[in-house]
């Protein structure tokens, strides 16, 4: 959502980008980071403190024509007491000044940090989900068999799309997708699992695999997998039921969360 705010004003006028070229030790922010600073406005954060305060400073001169920058610069910032931060660490931000001829190479660009996630289902959960989702560094692909239940506006890091018999929508995911399956339909969901199964058998390019439900229904379910010739081996690729453990809540919003803190911590394991 924030790549396409950023670009959509950048249009209009210059900014300069503040991205996280590369750290060390303790920092707030990691590689690959970045902030769009316009004159009078910001998108996305490089750290907070005084770290930002002074790159905001920075890129405004840069804007204003003044510092000798007008071309670009790399600066170092030390987390430490001179900086007002305990941190202990350093960050190295590069400063970018961009204009509308950048749009769509910006766009390209900074979508590409993002980790790709194929939703199957688009009910209570998958809506919530997709809300919470869309706010984190995620481009996430909604498929549903049903053309009719998606919301009429979506956040622009989601993609809709019926398919319909639904799992025909595996064979092109995007490669490393994260799969999370919770359609209406529990035969739709074990059709869709099979087609995660086979695709990982072909080409293993899927890291994760969840299905949404209890250990009855997963019990179930590997029976039925067995029977079509899944071995055991190829059936512990399936998490399920999904999310971190122990938030014991059912409540859409509460799985939505579980299940984005599980999906986030797969990311920061390179998962």
């Amino acid at each position: 959502m924030k790549v396409h705010k950023f670009t959509q004003m950048l249009a209009a006028r210059d900014a300069v980008l503040v991205s996280v070229e590369r750290t060390e030790g303790s920092v707030p922010r990691e590689a690959g980071a970045w902030m769009g600073v316009f004159s009078d406005e910001l998108v996305g954060t490089v750290g907070g403190g005084q770290l930002e305060f002074q790159a905001i400073a920075q890129a405004r001169q840069m804007l204003a024509g003044e510092g000798g920058h007008a071309g670009g610069v790399e600066l170092r910032f030390a987390l430490g007491p001179s900086l007002g931060q305990c941190c202990g660490g350093v960050m190295v931000l590069q400063f970018e000044p961009v204009d509308g001829s950048a749009v769509a190479m910006l766009h390209q660009r900074l979508s590409a940090t993002l980790t790709p996630v194929a939703l199957f289902g688009g009910g209570h959960v998958g809506q919530a989900l997709v809300t919470v989702l869309a706010r984190l560094p995620f481009a996430v692909r909604w498929i549903d068999s049903r053309d009719e239940v998606f919301p009429d506006t979506v956040p622009t890091q989601v993609q809709t799309e019926h398919s319909d018999p639904v799992q025909a929508a595996v064979a092109d995911l995007v490669p490393h997708s994260r799969v999370l399956i919770m359609s209406f339909s529990h035969a739709e969901d074990l059709d869709i699992v099979a087609a995660c199964l086979l695709r990982l058998r072909e080409r293993d390019d899927l890291p994760y695999v969840g299905l949404i439900g209890s250990r009855t229904k997963w019990a179930s379910f590997r029976h039925r997998l067995q029977a079509r010739g899944f071995t055991d081996a190829e059936l512990a690729r399936v998490t399920s039921p999904i999310g971190i453990p122990g938030v014991a809540g059912k409540e859409p919003g509460v799985i939505a969360i579980a299940v984005a803190a599980q999906l986030l911590q797969m990311r920061d394991a390179g998962v």
